[in-house]
C-alpha cells in the first residue's frame, strides 16, 4: 500500500486510500449479501502489521498512562498530615481523599472497559486523561475538604479508564507469544506509581506543603495526557475496522460489514450501555475471573495497606521525617525491579519454546496456562516477604531487615499480577478491557477499604501482628496458581465468555486455538 504519514495513521481511524477502495472484498456490497471489510495486506492501520519501535512506544505510553494514574493515588498520603493540619480533620477523614480515589477506580471501569469496545479506546483516552488533570488542579486549588474529596473521587473515575484500557490496547498490539514483555511493563505500572508516589511525595510535602503534592499530580497527568494523545492511535482493530465500513459506505454508496458485526458479535451503543453495567460484573462471577480477582484484590489491597503501615512503623516508631520514611518503599522497586528480572528471560525462552512447539502458535500463542509459572513463583515469594517483615519491623532490629523483606513482596506482587493479567487476557481476548474492568472493581474495593482499618489494626493488634494478617491471606491464596496450572484448560472450557472470545478470535484470526497442553 502507498505510504501514509505518522499524523494520517493517528489521526485518521478508518484510512481510506485508492488501494483500500480498489481492493476487491468478498460479496456483492447489497444489504443481503454486503461487502465483508476485513485488512487489507500490509494495511497500515492494522496494528499487527506495525512495527516492533511503533508497538514498543505505544506500549510505554500507555504504561505510562497506568504508572501516572496510580501515582495519583499514592502520592495523596504525603499530603494528608498538611490537609490535617489545614483543614482540621481526622486521619480517617484525610484517608477518604485515598479511599474515594480507589473507589473511582469501580465506577469508571464499568463504563470505559465496555465503551472502548465500541467506540474504540483513543477517544477515551484523551477525554479521561484530560478531565483527570483537570480535577487534580481542583484538588490542588481546594478551599475546604470537602471540595478537596469531590476532585479526588470524580477524578478518579476519569482517571480509571487507562487502568482499564491499557491492558486491552497491549492485546490489541501483540499476538499472545510476543505479549508477556509488555504485559510485564504494564503489569509493574499498578504497583510501580503507588511505591513512588509516597517517596516523591514525602519530600515534596516536607519541603514545599501539600498543595504542592497535588500540582506534582497535575503536572504529570496533563504531561502523560499529551503524550498519550500524540503517541496513542487507535488499536482495537473490530473498531477500525467498523470506521472504515462505515467510510466506504459514505464513499461507494455500497454495503460493507465487519466480519464480527456479520456474526452478530458488535453491540450497538444501545447495547454497550447495557454492556457497561452487566459485562464486567457478568466476568467477574465466572469462575477464572473470581478467583483471579480475588488474588489480585488481596495482593493490591495489602500494597495499599503498607502506605498506612509505613508510618507507624519507620515513622512513629524510629522517629523518621515524611521524606525518609518514604524511603522506605525502595525495597518494594528493588523487588519490582527484580521481578521484570526474572520476567524478561522466561518469556523469551522459556515461553517461547512453548509457543514454538503450539500448533497455531504465529496468532494464537501457547495456552494461557503457560503464563502462569511466574505467578506460582510469586504465591510462594509473597507471604516469605510478608511474614519476614512482620516480624522484623520493630524498632530493636536494625530498619534494613524489614525493608529488606519487602523485595520479595515486591517480586511476588509482579509476578502475581503479570502472570494473573495474561492469563486474562489471552484467555477473554476482544473481551480483555471488560474482564479487567471487572477485575478491576474487586481490586479496587479491597484498596479502597484496606487503608481505613490499617490506624486502627496497627493500634490495636500491634505492628507485628497487624502485618502478619496479610501474611496469612496470601498463604490462603498461594494454591490458586497451581490450580489453574493443572485445571485451567477444563475451566476455561465450560466458562462461557471465554468460549465466545476464543471463537470471536477465531474469525478474526482465522485460525483455530491451540488448546496443546502447555506442559
Amino acid at each position: 500500500m502507498a505510504k501514509v504519514s505518522y499524523f494520517r495513521k493517528l489521526f485518521d481511524t478508518a484510512l481510506i486510500t485508492p488501494g483500500v477502495l480498489e481492493h476487491s472484498y468478498a460479496g456483492s456490497g447489497t444489504t443481503s449479501e454486503p461487502f465483508i471489510c476485513v485488512f487489507l495486506p500490509d494495511d497500515p492501520i492494522n496494528p499487527n502489521n506495525w512495527s516492533s519501535l511503533r508497538k514498543w512506544t505505544i506500549t510505554l505510553a500507555a504504561a505510562g498512562t497506568v504508572f501516572i494514574v496510580s501515582f495519583c493515588s499514592s502520592d495523596y498520603t504525603a499530603a494528608m498530615p498538611g490537609i490535617i493540619a489545614e483543614f482540621g480533620v481526622t486521619r480517617i477523614t484525610a484517608t477518604l481523599g485515598l479511599a474515594l480515589f480507589l473507589v473511582g477506580y469501580i465506577i469508571g471501569p464499568l463504563v470505559w472497559g465496555p465503551m472502548s469496545e465500541v467506540y474504540g479506546r483513543r477517544a477515551l483516552m484523551i477525554c479521561t486523561l484530560g478531565l483527570l488533570t483537570a480535577f487534580n488542579a481542583g484538588a490542588a486549588a481546594a478551599n475546604n475538604m470537602a471540595a478537596l474529596l469531590v476532585c479526588r473521587f470524580i477524578g478518579s473515575i476519569f482517571g480509571s479508564s487507562p487502568m482499564t484500557n491499557a491492558g486491552g490496547t497491549i492485546a490489541d498490539l501483540f499476538p499472545a507469544a510476543e505479549r508477556g514483555v509488555p504485559v510485564a511493563i504494564f503489569a509493574a505500572g499498578p504497583f510501580l506509581g503507588p511505591v513512588l508516589g509516597p517517596i516523591i511525595g514525602g519530600f515534596t510535602a516536607e519541603y514545599a506543603g501539600w498543595r504542592w503534592v497535588m500540582w506534582v499530580m497535575t503536572l504529570v497527568s496533563g504531561l502523560f495526557w499529551i503524550v498519550g494523545t500524540l503517541l496513542i492511535p487507535e488499536t482495537y482493530a473490530p473498531y477500525i475496522l467498523e470506521c472504515r465500513a462505515k467510510a466506504l459506505e459514505k464513499q461507494t454508496g455500497k454495503v460493507f460489514r465487519t466480519p464480527l458485526q456479520l456474526a452478530g458479535a458488535r453491540p450497538t451503543p444501545a447495547q454497550a450501555v447495557r454492556t457497561a453495567i452487566t459485562r464486567p460484573w457478568a466476568l467477574l462471577f465466572e469462575p477464572i475471573v473470581t478467583i483471579m480477582s480475588i488474588y489480585m484484590a488481596i495482593v493490591y489491597g495489602t500494597l495499599y495497606m503498607m502506605f498506612g503501615a509505613f508510618p507507624f512503623v519507620y515513622q512513629q516508631a524510629r522517629g523518621w521525617s515524611p521524606g525518609e520514611g518514604g524511603l522506605a518503599f525502595l525495597g518494594l522497586l528493588v523487588g519490582i525491579a527484580g521481578a521484570l528480572v526474572i520476567i524478561i528471560p522466561y518469556d523469551k525462552y522459556w515461553y517461547g519454546k512453548v509457543v514454538a512447539r503450539t500448533p497455531g502458535h504465529e496468532q494464537m500463542g501457547a495456552p494461557p496456562e503457560a503464563r502462569l509459572p511466574p505467578g506460582i513463583v510469586g504465591s510462594v515469594l509473597l507471604p516469605i516477604g510478608l511474614f519476614w517483615f512482620s516480624w522484623t519491623n520493630g524498632p530493636e532490629i536494625h530498619w534494613i531487615v524489614s525493608i529488606l523483606a519487602t523485595i520479595p513482596f515486591g517480586a511476588g506482587m509482579i509476578l502475581i499480577f503479570f502472570s494473573l493479567t495474561q492469563y486474562l487476557i489471552d484467555t477473554y481476548t476482544i473481551y480483555a478491557a471488560s474482564v479487567i474492568a471487572g477485575s478491576g472493581i474487586l481490586r479496587s474495593l479491597f484498596g479502597a477499604a484496606f487503608p481505613l482499618f490499617t490506624a486502627n489494626m496497627y493500634q490495636g493488634l500491634g505492628i507485628h501482628w497487624a502485618s502478619s494478617l496479610p501474611g496469612f491471606l496470601s498463604l490462603a491464596c498461594m494454591p490458586f496458581p497451581f490450580l489453574f496450572w493443572k485445571y485451567g484448560a477444563q475451566i476455561r472450557n465450560r466458562c462461557k465468555y471465554s468460549r465466545q472470545a476464543s471463537e470471536a478470535m477465531q474469525k478474526i484470526m482465522g485460525t483455530t486455538e491451540a488448546s496443546e497442553n502447555c506442559k
